[in-house]
């Protein structure tokens, strides 16, 4: 059965949080999704890999194409959605178009800050949990490896990452716009990961008069904490402590909200209405949409910052038709190399017949020359005998065909036995 690559996913280009939200795989739920996409496809899918982060939910799979439409319906039944809720704001990639996209995608390419570089981390450790499920192959491995190579390739040749402004200096910025100097700022991050320890980094340079960390384990928020000399609290002490704070930035992996309309609404009355900014980058959010909705309070979505990031884009472009190019040349190797693939079985079946046709021809010599007959003779017989049986298949196809057929083959035989009578 031949296979190819297929890509099926959604980002922040085809839906909205609020739908990536609804797709988006914990850790913990990539090895349970793996297993039922397998389990669900058998034999028609190989291999596969799944990407979950904050801006898309994307599967890689060698597979055979026909399953092509009938993996969104999988997709929706595994996060209990409807498919038509689903099936608009998703993309499917096959074949070169699926390894342009994973090169993109490692690059930079596709993110929503251009260039930026947590993506190509994410995507390895994707592959590295696709590979402890046993999901992964030979066509995925090369697949990665080569995307790996390809992204390192376009970050050193061109200047795709420099002068982005990530999403962790968006959310400042966008503090700043409504406290101005954020020095005598509060400020709370709810949760421990990657993200908010971009996000620490960057307030912590603003100096602002305190900052607390909140997370579910209580020893990961003090490691973070004791990098910017900060403090921790309980996420049970939220409702009682959101009011202090001028600036909260969540990035959690609750698949509920953390902080309710009606727990921001305590807090913003205890406040006396003075302004809070809240920034959610997480997916499924962190805060309830509602809160939005309060006159007092400013709250950003990973979207919203998004949006933001994008403004400083076009000073890159030239970098991005740059980093295209090498994409596109990486992507025919790629493509050459899964062509090449697709041979082998045909090579290694041709290798197979012709040697048993030997081994029979030099079984029957041997025998005769045990019987005493003249090895001239019997070297004689064996080499027409082979010749004629190597040739048999293709003289008897050329004798059946006929018409465009013939000419076809008329024009193949001299590229598949190029032989040249001896000129005397």
């Amino acid at each position: 059965m031949s296979l190819d690559v297929l890509t099926f996913g959604l980002n922040h280009h085809s839906a909205p949080v609020s739908v990536r939200e609804r797709v988006s795989m914990s850790g913990e739920l990539i090895r349970p999704a793996l297993d039922g996409l397998r389990s669900a496809f058998g034999g028609s899918l190989k291999e596969a890999t799944i990407l979950s982060t904050c801006n898309r939910t994307e599967i890689y799979c060698a597979a055979s194409p026909e399953i092509a439409e009938h993996v969104p319906r999988w997709l929706a039944d595994f996060n209990t959605l409807e498919t038509g809720i689903l099936k608009p704001h998703l993309y499917q990639y096959n074949k070169d178009q699926a390894v342009r996209h994973a090169f993109r995608v490692a690059s930079g390419l596709d993110s929503m800050v251009l260039g930026e570089t947590q993506i190509l981390g994410q995507m390895k450790t994707a592959v590295r949990a696709a590979s402890d499920a046993g999901a992964m192959g030979t066509l995925l491995n090369q697949l990665f490896q080569k995307t790996f190579s390809v992204a390192k390739e376009v970050r050193t040749q061109t200047a795709i990452g420099s002068e982005s402004v990530s999403m962790a200096a968006a959310a400042v910025r966008l503090a700043q716009r409504v406290f101005g100097d954020i020095s005598a700022t509060k400020v709370l991050f709810i949760g421990a990961g990657e993200m908010i320890e971009l996000c620490s980094a960057h307030f912590a340079a603003q100096k602002p008069k305190s900052m607390v960390v909140a997370n579910r384990t209580l020893e990961r928020a003090e490691s973070l904490a004791c990098k910017f000399d900060g403090s921790t609290m309980k996420l049970a002490d939220l409702p009682n402590r959101l009011a202090e704070f001028d600036i909260v930035v969540s990035c959690t992996a609750s698949s509920l909200p953390i902080l309710g309309l009606g727990m921001v609404q305590k807090a913003s009355k205890a406040r006396r209405h003075q302004p809070m900014v809240m920034v959610d980058l997480a997916v499924p959010r962190d805060i309830e949409s509602e809160v939005g909705q309060l006159n007092d309070i400013y709250l950003y979505t990973v979207d919203d910052l998004g949006r933001y990031v994008q403004q400083g884009n076009d000073s890159r472009q030239a970098a991005v038709v740059q980093a295209e190019a090498i994409i596109d040349g990486r992507v025919q190797n790629f493509m050459h190399w899964m062509q090449s693939r697709a041979v082998v079985p045909v090579i290694r079946d041709l290798n197979e017949g012709a040697n048993q046709i030997s081994a029979a021809e030099l079984d029957r010599a041997r025998k005769m020359l045990a019987k005493g007959e003249d090895p001239e003779a019997v070297l004689e017989q064996f080499a027409r005998s082979l010749t004629q049986k190597f040739l048999h298949a293709p003289m008897v196809a050329l004798n059946r065909s006929q018409g465009a057929e013939r000419e076809q083959l008329i024009g193949c035989l001299p590229k598949l036995f190029p032989y040249q009578k001896n000129e005397h």
